[in-house]
């Protein structure tokens, strides 16, 4: 699949200069240009680009005006291109993928290009996967859900009830309950154990959390679409972006 490619610099040249150098990536297509920060809002919410090289510097809107402006429906890869090196770790700070300094060369380039490219191949495995995972949960026959896990810890058994456990977090090939001030680790996977849960009270917020949606007090928007989801007793988790279509159901309680 090609590369769907946005170029975004108030500088006609520095704009050609880069077109140029990536003419020569045959995975890559450069779908538009813009010239200021508010075409670039435009063209992320319209185009909805899989890259963007995005000039830090401009009038008015400057390049991270336009992520913190821009809502598209999907976050693209960002690779801010900047004069300045104080700029770069804002630039890590705001989600970016990596940073050019001006004038870059078609070897830091191309280091770009490559972490660029990983990124969105690992991007669409994960979204592939999860439509895989969807088509074969909806063949199953449905399974009922549970209203308490049994935790072996050494000679003990723990019986815990399901609504009672705050949030899940993936440890390795266990899942580390949260309930109250306490923690229990139980051997099974993330995926496993979600399946067994119930949907209307249990919702999966990132690949290694989920959180009962009874104990969610709060939800702060941050960068680039992720939101920090705070839960009654003050625990503070991330809601990542590539979950996003997940926050209709937390607002929807």
């Amino acid at each position: 699949m090609k590369i769907r490619t946005l170029l975004v610099d108030d500088e006609a040249l520095a704009r050609e200069r880069l077109r140029d150098m990536l003419a020569a990536e045959p995975d890559l297509e450069i779908i538009g240009e813009c010239a200021d920060g508010a075409e670039a809002v435009t063209a992320l919410e319209r185009d909805q680009p899989d890259l963007v090289f995005l000039d830090v510097q401009m009038p008015e809107l400057d390049g991270f005006d336009v992520l913190a402006t821009a809502r598209p429906a999907r976050p693209p890869v960002v690779i801010f291109t900047t004069a300045y090196s104080e700029h770069a770790l804002r630039a890590f700070e705001v989600h970016a993928l990596d940073y050019l300094l001006k004038p870059f060369d078609r070897e830091r380039l191309q280091v770009a290009l490559r972490r660029a490219r990983e990124h969105l191949r690992l991007a669409r495995t994960e979204a592939l996967n999860e439509k895989l995972n969807a088509l074969l949960a909806e063949m199953r026959p449905p399974t009922r859900k549970v209203d308490r896990l049994v935790v072996k810890s050494g000679n003990r058994v723990v019986l815990i009830r399901t609504a009672d456990v705050d949030w899940i977090e993936a440890a390795d090939n266990y899942v580390n309950l949260h309930v109250g001030a306490e923690s229990h680790l139980l051997r099974e996977t993330m995926a496993a154990l979600e399946a067994r849960l119930d949907p209307r009270q249990f919702l999966r917020i990132s690949r290694s959390t989920i959180v009962n949606l009874d104990r969610v007090k709060e939800l702060q928007p941050m960068f680039h679409g992720d939101y920090v989801v705070i839960l009654r007793n003050g625990t503070r988790l991330s809601l990542s972006r590539s979950y996003r279509d997940k926050l209709q159901q937390l607002l929807g309680r």
